[in-house]
């Protein structure tokens, strides 16, 4: 068997299958600082910012991108908190989860280390100091300086700082290179002493250890170093304090092996929980040792690649450490081996020591047999040592307490059990039994003192039995061991008794206990009534819901006549006025009537509640005196309006009206008559401002009716005058202005009138007129108000009320005085009254359009003249004044020309219209004036008068007027075009004008028109004729609208731009025309381009070069020979230009056409005075293609600035080999030249160039060249150089499997995996090829290699070669354990293995598997399902088990098993083994069975059992019926086997006195006297003396009665004397309660702060005699019977 290491090692994760880059796992970049997450900085190819990756290791290595920039990222020990470094110096703190920044600090020098020191502090090192920053701590802005760092690590790279468990000592390391080896630095740092030493070490680290016999821990200190003669681990104790035991220094020597000569320690971790050193070496060696003797446990390598950072997981039981590699890797102490593999090695003291400090297994044996043997020699002492330190506590029993106690104490010493639980006590705490055999006597002795200390250090585990005898000497501290022992019910009662009830509540809450809180209540009440109604309050508003009925502590309360606190209980507890709780409300509401009626009227007051009885309420409030009240809760009709009349009963008249609102329609008019009826003198006010109040709800009409009816004018004149303003009925209104008239209030009738809108003007214009009122208002307000103005003029002309009239439209309304004339004029009114009238009103308030409009009508407008004189006279300048004095002007012909044209207030368009058929010349004039264009336009239309309009359009200039008159649906426009261009134009002089005009036709599209005016203004002598803009103009038009022209206009004209002409013309296609323009103006270039763009006539333009002889214009023909595929003539022109500019046109065409020499010399010339890139690549690769490689050598020797790289592209592509290898060869491009020298098979040197370039392509071509060519070697140095890319892999193993090279293939890639770059793929393709060819070694390179293989792939490659052990090994490993079991059965021949198949199958996922492993067991390997079994009890349902062996009736196979899981108490279990225990006829088994077990079919299994053969079985048949309570069946069962003792213990506990009284008299049947006394002491609670009595006199059995007749008469003696005492203490009671009631009121207070009225009758009493039940311990009293009618049964008795 292989021997076990004392080390459980694993990797937890590899970094590198993350997307992390392998140049981020390193010191710098990846962070350690717990095993919750591992930080990593990276900058990821193609990405433009850093990132932060963060693997959640408690997560399932979770990962966590960031998009952070930072220099240095820690995460926090097991909070999302992350801590980032900027710029050396500034410090921010960030909680990731909650998204928010905690703190940010800028330091004043770099920080080159840190990290945290505590799950609040940071620690920083900087390259003068050391600071410790709270970045939890709000009030710690900025770091606080710790301590200076010295010279001896000055220039060391700082690896490390730690920081003791009591942050009391801090030491700083430190590395350097110096004399070609690594030396370590180290600053030991003191902060109460503030002195610092110089130490050198490579890893240090800070521990606790307690030594034997010591009263508090040793602070230790342990560091490593490797020096030049050799390694050594130091253990020093720091700060040592008496009376602690001086800890030993500790040196031990570090082995390192002979290879490892650069090797030394990087990391030290002390594991708080074993106390053991774990060391960790750069190599990847890890060593432990004792943290007390400095003993190595073990040293191997866990990692071939450097390890650069460690730290301790959270149980400080191990450490994780991560490697160059990516490798996470965990080592701890595996627990079950340890202390084995030290007892291997003869290390018996550190095996007991570790075993013992850690509670690991192992040395059970040891110490029993070390503490056997101490006590043996009487060596008491030194056993109780080894049992107090035994590993586990496996001896700290109780027989071991008795074993100590019955060691003789030695005078003047103590006992040994005292010393052993003081030896306890110091190491821990103590165990039930421990704790209980201390307890005793140090009560005994009155040492309570030390039982509270022992309890509050923890040191008792607590229980009821400890609770028990603690009890009977203090309550308090037995409340504490109930309450840790989790003791409920012992827990309340003491509550309870100590009266602390206010905690009861929530310990029950948080425990789930429920007591009897009834009659917990009914004690606290007696107690303490105050008390007991907190209580009561506290339980019925729990938040879970009522902890007790309410009903039951309402009749607590009142039972003790607490009316006051029942009245607030109900108060707090009805708050939430919920209809199940009525009769509560009811009960509350009634229970205060009766006692204090002001608190009902001010609970009723409050609106509380609203599900109580209202009728029942309603009766009690009206003999209560609260009538208000009693209305509220009645709806009888009758009852309201017998109440509701009595108003003087109703102290609040707001709350009788407010109560109106309340009735229906209906009812509230019947009480209003009623009221009325009843005393209309004493309710007409009340009834009058409740008809106020509800006049929308009964009614107007209906009210106005019940006035009316009681013929109550006054009545009815408030009520309406409280409503008119707001109503909308026309009779409300009406109706109120005749009340009013009536009282004589004209003033409230005019208002009315004025304000309102809601009345029939006709009507009441009609009632005013025939009211003859004294004064004439009112009547005026509703005529003018609604139009009948001509009415009022009548009535009032009728009436001679010539001053009302004034009145009216003088004071009234002047605006109506137009109507009021009319009306006038219309009656024949002298024309003396009109004007006066007129001459008395304010002109400015008087309508003037109005007033001419009615005089106008009536062909009386003079009569307005000196009326509008007068006005204008006064300054009025109303338009209309102007308007009506032009129309008189007009009709007398009073010089109307003069006044329209010199007067500007009249509105023309009014003056114009009236004008129009009087005189045309006039309307023209107004319309003139006031720019009325569209009526000018018209009335010149009608009237031929062009001249007049063609003036008059080109004056005002305006561009829609012209568009207008220019418009095609102008039929008059000819006669106006022809009046413009003959008249208005040439009169003109004003540009502007004529320029509007202009536009107006080129708008409108008129070009003949347009030319015949501008040929007439600028052809003809004219201020225009050398005006620019019209030339420009004509010619546009012209070559529009007639291009024949335009030549004659080019000839002709001068002043035009040549340009903007040329181009016109250009676009309108007219080139010649534009050539002659360009031509004439001698502009060349423009000349040409017209030429060769427009023309396309190269032939002329090279005429027209030939002629001219510019540089431009050869380079412009050079341009199109070259656009026209000439080359050599374009180049030909492009040298007479001197032109190169055009080079990469040039070199374009005429590199495609193959013009290579005449190319040439256009790029020699352009050379001459350019040093262009094209030109110099260009020239080159010419005379690549010409093959004049002398000329192309000597010219990439010379200066230049060609492109050599592109030309050799080109060169290559187009197969110019050789020229390629000179243009690549000059500029040292061995990639592309080793791809050249392919093409050229020149392999090796092709390899030699790839191996300069270093190229994945170059390496990828010159490899398939070369395996092309079979050149193997070579093919391997390529093939080595491209599977390290993953990428590659793929393709270069299908190359060579599509060639069948397979074992060049395999060859290959074994030799790749030495490579430092050899990645995953790489081991994966090397394993699937090998499946394929070679599958013999496949087992060999999964095991060695599974770790760096892609799983998936290599799975699906062996399942298709069907290599099934290899197979399972992979899915084993790659955690796919359910594929692996199913492999495993599937291939059962091949891959089946038990103690693998066990050791898996507990860690697959789907649950069916299970089964089917069992059922594979059962069919194949019967023997070992046991065993499976056992191991999967906790994962199968057991019940499914059962019922696969069941089918299959192989339930013998699994006895052991079934008996083993039977603790479950599953019935399938059960009746299994019942079935095989019956079939094994094993009844002793059996009978455990069924006692122990109680979930099987008891019926069936009693039935089977009863017709057994044996009668064992048939005894465990009766048991059965006994326990389920079938006893008449158990007993008959019993007394057929005649197992009597049997049947009376089942007559004993079935409770029944018939079923005992049967059994009695069977056993007198058969004189079985024996078993007759044995009932009467058996069942003697159950047994009717007077039965006894009976039997025994008719059978003789007065002897044997005797006992049982003697004890009876005893005890009832004894209960009768025990009810007498209590019924005179209760008495007693009653009698001194009754006389502190009388001295004290009924009710202390109220909750509702009122005074308690006087109680008209007595409480009600819910129980017998007035009596609540008592806690006296006895079952409750039958109900009806009280104390007399039990002393009469008793006498009876």
């Amino acid at each position: 068997m292989a021997r076990q290491l004392p080390i459980q090692f694993n990797e937890r994760l590899q970094l590198s299958s993350y997307d992390i880059q392998q140049p981020s796992i390193s010191f710098a970049s990846c962070t350690l600082e717990s095993d919750n997450y591992i930080c990593i900085r990276q900058q990821a190819e193609g990405s433009a910012s850093p990132e932060v990756l963060i693997v959640d290791l408690a997560n399932g290595g979770n990962l966590i991108k960031r998009p952070i920039k930072a220099d240095s990222a820690i995460m926090h020990w097991n909070k999302f908190i992350i801590a980032l470094k900027a710029q050396a110096r500034t410090l921010q703190i960030f909680d990731l989860e909650n998204k928010a920044k905690l703190k940010s600090f800028t330091m004043n020098e770099d920080v080159v280390f840190w990290k945290w020191i505590s799950e609040t502090e940071l620690g920083l090192v900087t390259e003068t100091a050391v600071w410790h920053w709270n970045v939890m701590d709000s009030t710690s802005a900025s770091p606080t300086k710790v301590f200076d760092r010295q010279p001896n690590l000055a220039g060391n790279q700082i690896i490390n700082y730690r920081v003791s468990g009591d942050a009391k000592w801090m030491v700083l390391v430190g590395i350097a290179q110096s004399q070609g080896r690594v030396v370590g630095n180290m600053q030991l740092y003191s902060l109460e002493r503030r002195i610092s030493q110089s130490i050198e070490g490579h890893a240090a680290g800070f521990g606790t250890y307690r030594l034997e016999g010591a009263p508090a821990d040793s602070k230790l200190f342990s560091f490593a170093v490797r020096t030049a003669t050799g390694a050594k681990l130091h253990i020093v104790e720091v700060d040592h304090k008496a009376p602690n035991p001086t800890f030993a220094k500790k040196t031990v020597d570090i082995y390192f092996p002979a290879e490892a000569t650069s090797d030394f320690p990087v990391a030290l971790q002390v594991s708080d929980k074993y106390k053991v050193i774990y060391m960790v070496t750069k190599y990847g060696f890890i060593h432990l040792y004792d943290l007390e003797t400095g003993t190595c446990i073990f040293m191997n390598r866990i990692s071939s690649e450097t390890i650069f950072t460690t730290c301790s997981d959270s149980q400080s039981a191990g450490i994780l450490a991560i490697n160059r590699k990516g490798q996470v890797l965990a080592v701890s102490i595996d627990e079950a081996n340890i202390v084995p593999y030290l007892l291997q090695n003869a290390n018996v003291d550190l095996a007991i020591s570790l075993a013992s400090r850690a509670g690991l297994p192992g040395a059970e044996s040891l110490y029993d047999q070390k503490f056997t043997t101490l006590m043996n020699s009487q060596q008491y002492f030194e056993a109780a040592k080894v049992a107090a330190n035994s590993p586990g506590g496996f001896l700290r029993t109780a027989q071991t307490i008795e074993r100590f106690k019955s060691v003789p104490v030695q005078p003047g010493s103590l006992s040994i059990i005292l010393q052993y639980f003081g030896m306890l006590l110091d190491k821990g705490s103590l165990n039930k039994h421990e704790t209980l055999e201390l307890v005793r006597p140090v009560l005994q002795q009155n040492r309570k003192h030390l039982l509270e200390k022992w309890l509050k250090e923890e040191k008792l585990e607590c229980s009821e039995e400890l609770g028990d005898i603690v009890r009977a000497h203090d309550l308090n501290l037995a409340l504490v061991i109930y309450t840790r022992a989790k003791i409920p019910q012992k827990v309340v009662a003491s509550l309870a008794e100590l009266g602390q009830f206010d905690k009861i509540i929530p310990y029950t809450k948080e425990t789930g206990y429920t007591p009897d809180y009834n009659v917990l209540l009914q004690h606290i009440v007696r107690v303490s009534p105050e008390r007991g109604s907190e209580f009561a309050l506290q339980l019925a508003k729990d938040e879970a819901g009522p902890r007790i009925d309410l009903d039951r502590v309402v009749d607590i309360f009142q039972s003790q006549g607490m009316i006051q606190q029942a009245t607030a209980f109900l108060l707090d507890v009805l708050s939430g006025n919920l209809p199940e709780q009525g009769h509560l409300q009811t009960r509350l509401l009634e229970m205060n009537l009766l006692n204090a009626p002001q608190v009902a009227d001010a609970i009723m007051g409050n609106d509380m509640f609203t599900y109580y009885d209202k009728p029942r309420i309603a009766q009690l409030c009206e003999g209560a005196g609260l009538p208000s009240r009693a209305l509220e809760h009645t709806q009888d009709p009758e009852v309201i309006k017998r109440i509701i009349v009595k108003t003087e009963q109703f102290k609040d008249e707001e709350w009788l009206m407010n109560y109106f609102g309340n009735l229906t329609v209906e009812l509230s008019l019947e009480c209003l008559d009623a009221m009325l009826t009843y005393n209309i003198r004493q309710n007409l006010q009340i009834v009058i401002r409740i008809a106020q109040k509800y006049s929308d709800l009964l009614g107007p009409t209906r009210l106005i009716g019940l006035f009316e009816k009681y013929q109550t004018a006054e009545g009815l004149f408030y009520y309406l005058g409280a409503i008119v303003n707001v109503a909308e009925d026309k009779d409300v209104t009406f109706k109120y202005i005749e009340a009013a008239t009536r009282l004589g209030q004209l003033n409230e009738v005019e208002r009315v009138c004025r304000e309102s809108n809601s009345f029939d003007p006709e009507k009441v214009k009609n009632f005013l007129k025939e009211a003859n009122l004294s004064e004439q208002l009112p009547l005026i307000v509703v005529c003018d108000r609604f139009n009948f103005v001509h009415d009022l003029i009548l009535y009032l002309y009728k009436k001679q009320q010539f001053q009302s009239i004034e009145v009216y439209v003088q004071r009234i309304n002047p605006g109506r005085t137009p109507a009021v004339v009319g009306g006038l004029l219309d009656v024949d009114c002298e024309e003396s009254v009109i004007k006066n009238l007129l001459s008395s009103v304010n002109p400015i308030s008087v309508p003037i359009d109005e007033l001419v409009a009615e005089v106008e009508t009536r062909n009386r407008l003079k009569l307005l003249l000196p009326f509008l004189e007068a006005t204008l006279a006064a300054g009025n300048q109303q338009q209309a004044v102007y308007n009506a004095l032009a129309k008189i002007y007009i009709d007398s012909n009073n010089n109307p020309e003069k006044f329209l044209q010199e007067n500007d207030q009249y509105d023309s368009l009014v003056v114009g219209k009236y004008c129009e058929k009087r005189d045309p010349n006039l309307a023209f004039i107004a319309y003139r004036k006031g720019q009325n264009d569209l009526e000018l336009i018209n009335i010149t239309n009608e009237n031929s008068m062009f001249k007049a309009q063609a003036r008059y359009v080109l004056e005002r200039a305006d561009a829609d007027v012209w568009k207008f008159v220019l418009a095609d649906s102008n039929m008059h426009r000819r006669s106006l075009i022809d009046s413009v261009i003959s008249t208005a134009v040439p009169e003109s002089s004003d540009p502007e004008q004529v320029s509007v005009a202009v536009k107006a036709f080129v708008d409108e599209d008129l070009p003949a028109e347009l030319i015949e005016m501008l040929e007439r203004i600028i052809l003809e002598p004219t201020s225009f004729s050398d005006n620019n803009t019209l030339q420009n103009l004509l010619m546009f038009t012209a070559a529009k609208a007639d291009k024949g022209r335009v030549m004659n206009y080019v000839q002709q004209l001068e002043k035009y731009s040549p340009d903007d002409v040329a181009g016109s013309l250009i676009d309108q296609g007219m080139y010649d025309e534009a050539f002659e323009i360009y031509r004439k103006h001698e502009k060349h270039q423009e000349a040409v381009t017209v030429l060769v763009d427009h023309i396309v006539s190269i032939d002329r333009a090279q005429e027209y070069a030939d002629r001219v002889d510019q540089p431009e214009v050869w380079s412009k023909v050079g341009k199109a020979q070259l656009a026209g595929l000439r080359v050599p003539e374009a180049i030909e022109s492009y040298i007479r230009a001197q032109d190169p500019s055009n080079f990469l046109e040039v070199i374009e065409i005429g590199t495609e056409s193959g013009k290579d020499d005449d190319l040439i010399k256009f790029l020699k010339m352009a050379r001459k005075t350019l040093r262009e890139v094209p030109v110099d690549t260009a020239l080159a690769f010419c005379y690549a293609r010409t093959g004049q490689l002398p000329e192309l050598e000597e010219f990439l020797r010379g200066a230049n600035v060609a492109d050599v790289e592109a030309s050799g592209d080109k060169a290559y592509e187009e197969g110019h080999h050789e020229a390629a290898k000179i243009f690549y060869t000059s500029i040292s491009n061995w990639a592309k030249l080793a791809t050249t020298l392919v093409h050229l098979e020149d392999y090796q040197s092709a390899v030699e160039c790839a191996r300069k370039a270093n190229s994945t392509k170059v390496w990828k071509q010159v490899h398939e060249a070369c395996v092309a060519k079979k050149e193997f070697r070579l093919a391997q140095i390529c093939g080595l150089n491209l599977i390290v890319h993953a990428e590659e892999l793929t393709d270069l193993v299908r190359q060579y499997e599509h060639a069948g090279y397979f074992d060049e293939l395999i060859s290959l890639l074994e030799a790749g995996l030495g490579l430092e770059r050899a990645h995953m793929g790489m081991f994966t393709e090397l394993g699937i090829a090998l499946t394929k060819y070679h599958p013999d070694r496949v087992f060999e390179h999964i095991k060695i290699f599974w770790t760096r293989i892609n799983m998936p792939k290599m799975i699906a490659a062996c399942s298709e070669a069907h290599l099934w052990p290899e197979l399972v090994f992979l899915y084993h490993h790659y955690e796919e354990f359910d594929n692996a079991v199913l492999a495993m059965m599937e291939r059962a021949a091949d891959a089946w293995d038990h103690n693998s198949l066990k050791e898996i199958i507990v860690k697959v996922t789907n649950l069916e598997i299970y089964y089917r492993a069992v059922t594979f067991y059962r069919d194949e390997h019967p023997g070992l399902i046991t065993d499976l079994l056992a191991s999967l009890t906790t994962r199968i349902d057991v019940n499914r088990v059962v019922t696969i062996f069941q089918k299959s009736d192989d339930i013998p196979l699994i006895k052991t098993w079934l008996i083993n899981v039977q603790h479950q108490n599953k019935r399938s279990v059960n009746n299994a083994i019942h079935d095989v225990l019956i079939e094994e006829e094993d009844y002793k088994t059996l009978r455990d069975s069924v006692n122990s077990y109680d979930n099987y079919d008891a019926p069936e299994l009693a039935q089977r059992l009863e017709r057994h053969d044996l009668v064992f079985f048939r005894q465990i048949a009766a048991n059965i019926w006994r326990k389920n309570k079938r006893w008449q069946k158990s007993i008959e069962l019993s007394k057929q086997d005649k197992l009597y003792k049997d049947a009376i213990e089942t007559a004993a506990l079935s409770g029944k006195s018939d079923i005992v009284e049967e059994l009695l008299r069977y056993f007198v049947d058969i004189g079985s006297r024996e078993c007759y006394v044995g009932m009467l002491y058996s069942c003697y609670e159950l047994l009717r003396p007077d039965v006894v009595l009976e039997m025994a006199w008719r059978n003789g059995l007065h002897d044997f009665t005797m006992p049982f007749m003697i004890n009876m008469l005893s005890q009832q003696t004894a209960a009768i004397e025990t009810l007498k005492r209590d019924n005179e203490e209760r008495k007693a009671r009653e009698a001194s309660q009754k006389k502190e009631e009388d001295n004290t009121p009924i009710l202390g207070g109220s909750r509702l702060l009122l005074t308690q009225g006087p109680s008209s009758s007595p409480a009600p009493q819910p129980y017998a005699n007035g009596v609540p039940p008592q806690m006296t311990g006895l079952p409750p009293m039958a109900t009806g019977m009280g104390v007399a009618g039990m002393q009469g049964g008793f006498r009876a008795f």
